[in-house]
């Protein structure tokens, strides 16, 4: 197997892993590097990519062709999410990443992101909890949230139009936000979790997997970390309580106490406020779920591995190839 690249582009930001093998079906980090560029900006409310959003973005592309170039990458994989496909002006963005990278931007549909988010953050599991658990994952982007259950492999998937940045645009205006702008966000999720659910049967979760930057965030703040720090943030489990003590926490931060956390991504201050509620949101629901179910639901998962990881495993795993 070869050096290969992986570029995720979401609502909120855009990111690079590039990876050899380790000899054991898993995967050595050579770059895993991020840039928030807002690329989603204004995508929910007029159903166009702004011209300062697609040049953030292709700013960044174009340091990680650098990137790639610089580190041998012989193959390179390149998707877009939730942003990319809501916007009508799709074309202008995706020309223009292959006149850079000179490969095509996939514009995956939800389902196709849950299962890599899904095989991705199962890397952070021992083999045996795949065998002995059904995980739900949930990646929470920011135009969007995939739901996937499983246990060594996907069963089911849904994905629903919340995300962080997304529900911030639509609901938020007050510092801090406002109770009716709270419940707003609230009402949102509840009613994408209605219609989710018709697919993806909660009930079964035995564990949760949460993925992605606000997830990983609020992990930071449950473990009261000093600096963000993803080999203690991942594969964590914390209590249920716990989680959703951050969460209410982050929500109620005006935004000039939210930039001073020494964990917070300056690009996620303005949205973590929805992200929080949008987390703590699908939590419940699960807990209801489980509770009813007869197996509580204790613990949350973190892993820092995600749809990136599950790229690059796609590309060595040949269900993909994307040759420079």
């Amino acid at each position: 197997m070869t050096r290969v690249a992986a570029i995720d582009c979401g609502t909120n930001s855009i990111r690079l892993l590039i990876a050899d093998p380790d000899g054991h079906g898993g995967l050595i980090d050579v770059v895993r590097t991020l840039e928030v560029v807002r690329l989603g900006e204004g995508v929910d409310r007029t159903g166009q990519f702004s011209p300062g959003a697609l040049d953030r973005t292709l700013a960044a592309v174009r340091a990680y062709a650098e990137l790639c170039r610089e580190h041998g990458a012989e193959r390179i994989r390149f998707v877009a999410t939730s942003a990319t496909r809501d916007a009508a002006n799709r074309a202008e963005f995706t020309d223009a990443v292959y006149a850079i990278l000179g490969v095509p931007v996939e514009v995956i549909p939800g389902s196709e992101e849950a299962a890599l988010s899904f095989s991705g953050a199962l890397t952070a599991l021992a083999a045996s909890d795949h065998r002995t658990l059904k995980h739900l994952v949930v990646d929470l982007g920011g135009g969007s949230t995939e739901l996937v259950l499983g246990s060594s492999t996907p069963e089911s998937a849904y994905s629903m139009d919340v995300g962080c940045v997304r529900l911030a645009e639509r609901n938020i205006v007050s510092d801090p936000p406002s109770e009716s702008e709270l419940a707003a966000i609230r009402s949102d999720v509840t009613a994408a979790l209605d219609i989710a659910t018709a697919t993806v049967d909660l009930s079964q979760a035995t564990e949760v997997i949460g993925v992605a930057g606000t997830v990983t965030t609020i992990t930071a703040h449950a473990l009261g970390l000093t600096s963000y720090d993803p080999v203690a943030i991942n594969g964590s489990r914390l209590p249920l309580a716990a989680v959703l003590s951050s969460c209410e926490a982050l929500t109620r931060m005006p935004r000039a106490e939210r930039a001073t956390l020494p964990y917070m991504h300056p690009g996620r201050v303005d949205v973590i406020a929805s992200g929080a509620v949008i987390w703590a949101t699908v939590l419940q629901r699960v807990a209801d779920a489980a509770a009813t179910a007869g197996h509580p639901l204790e613990w949350i998962t973190t892993s820092e591995h995600d749809i990136l990881d599950g790229l690059v495993l796609s590309i060595w795993n040949n269900t993909h190839d994307a040759p420079v």
